[in-house]
């Protein structure tokens, strides 16, 4: 019997399976596609992202297959310039296509020990009070102790489960795909910035893939009754004729895909010994890029949490708090991605609130806010009343011998003491204490859960061991 069995092998998928295999739990990952998708729909990832690649050691090979970019406009579009003095040591965007970003997490899960079925679907489940059954399409069973969800916005195991997922239908529908053009790419885009100029939903670019490939984004004429299937190149040469009065001469694509505005969250984020994460949980327009990102940050937060529920050490209510806290994240993403939706209407109303925005965005505590809402370095957890710094995650600062970050490779919690004064004697196995000083940092010392959020701020050893219970559970020896 396996510990865990994720169904969907994309990037909160393979990111979950990762961390749990970093605490020594048993995985199986089923993916009903058997190759990896060579759709490009997402495009980088963002600052939280990137911390959390740097805070496991993945950040060099992410580096490697990508490139750093300072651009604005990430907020509805709006060309403002990146914030300066944003709280992080990572204040860019990683531009990776998603291809790349599955490719890499799925080796470092493989490295890691989970085991990757490819082609082998999930259409059924049942759980009792010690496990879950999932059931194969070709007719075979796993066995389970956990069974988290990861299999997309259709999500097979949200369905069987009968969580509600309420929300708004997709109103509108755009085509995406990879192809050649024979326009020459100096018309291209001369004729690309005029469209924009009203209608930011249009797009035809040079593609992350490379290859003299070009990325082309149109608006479709409706909505289709089924977006699984893909759309025709002659759909896409009709649209782009609509808007751009030519198509630009497109052909050879390499993949053609459809994807809509609906928004909708998953009323709950777990039944019994069944969890959903990324799209299985929210779904959202792609405004600000933060879908691909949002699934991997939910799977950073549940992975320690259940890890730990599985190895017997976790608190009451640990595992619960991965929807207590990620649930309301995913709210405001679906907020912030409606109101970009509204900011980017070319109606009166809302152009007119855009230019107001727009003169806002001058101000730079704006700025630097909207930003980093998308990028989710601001986002704060309820962990307790106190320090401005608790229920944040702490940034990469310097310390005397090294990094933050590289200290947080093993998932562990961290004590970060710059008394040397304190001890984390009865939760060892579980938290690691460093004693160190940092210019960067004005407290005596901080512990960390495995996800780097701050749970506690102080010098007193007795406030310390009360807190440690409520995220690392009772201690030993």
């Amino acid at each position: 019997m396996f510990d865990v069995v994720i169904a969907g092998g994309g990037p909160t998928g393979m990111m979950l399976a990762g961390e749990l295999r970093l605490h020594g739990v048993l995985v199986l990952v089923l993916e009903k596609q058997p190759e990896p998708t060579r759709d490009v729909r997402s495009l980088g990832l963002h600052v939280r992202s990137i911390e959390v690649m740097d805070q496991r050691g993945l950040l060099e090979r992410f580096l490697a297959n990508g490139s750093k970019h300072v651009l604005g406009g990430y907020f509805a579009a709006i060309d403002k310039p990146w914030p300066a003095r944003m709280d992080s040591a990572h204040s860019y965007i990683l531009g990776i296509p998603q291809p790349t970003t599955e490719r890499l997490l799925a080796e470092h899960a493989a490295e890691s020990g989970a085991q990757i079925r490819r082609g082998c679907e999930l259409v059924g489940l049942s759980q009792d009070d010690d496990a879950v059954t999932a059931e194969l399409a070709d007719g075979g069973r796993v066995r389970t102790r956990y069974l988290v969800g990861c299999d997309g916005g259709r999500s097979t195991v949200r369905k069987l489960l009968g969580v509600g997922f309420p929300g708004e239908p997709a109103r509108n529908e755009t085509l995406l795909g990879e192809m050649e053009l024979t326009t020459p790419p100096a018309e291209v885009a001369a004729v690309v910035a005029e469209i924009r100029k009203t209608y930011k939903g249009f797009g035809v670019g040079p593609s992350p893939s490379g290859g003299g490939l070009f990325r082309v984004v149109v608006p479709a004429a409706e909505v289709a009754e089924d977006r699984a299937v893909p759309p025709t190149l002659a759909e896409v040469r009709q649209r782009l004729r609509v808007f751009a009065g030519t198509d630009f001469g497109v052909h050879s694509p390499r993949w053609l895909s459809r994807f809509g505005d609906a928004t909708r969250l998953a009323e709950r984020y777990r039944v019994g010994r069944v969890l959903l994460a990324g799209d299985a949980a929210h779904v959202h327009p792609p405004l600000g890029g933060q879908g691909l990102n949002l699934g991997i940050q939910d799977a950073f937060n549940l992975g320690w949490k259940l890890a730990a529920e599985i190895h017997g050490w976790a608190p009451d209510g640990l595992l619960d708090s991965y929807h207590t806290e990620r649930h309301p994240v995913a709210a405001d993403v679906l907020n912030n991605t409606r109101a970009q939706g509204e900011l980017m209407s070319t109606e009166p109303g809302p152009a007119a609130v855009r230019r107001l925005l727009t003169e806002l965005m001058d101000f730079e505590e704006v700025n630097r806010y909207l930003i980093e809402k998308i990028t989710a370095i601001g986002v704060r957890y309820d962990v307790g009343e106190g320090h401005e710094l608790l229920g944040r995650r702490l940034r990469d600062v310097r310390l005397r011998r090294g990094r933050l970050y590289e200290l947080t490779r093993g998932g562990r919690g961290l004590l970060l003491d710059q008394t040397g004064r304190l001890s984390v004697a009865g939760w060892a196995d579980r938290v690691d204490h460093v004693v160190d000083v940092s210019e960067e940092l004005d407290v005596p010392a901080v512990l960390l859960r495995p996800d780097g959020h701050v749970v506690w701020v102080g010098d007193e050893q007795r406030d310390l061991v009360d807190r440690l219970p409520r995220w690392f559970g009772a201690a030993t020896g």
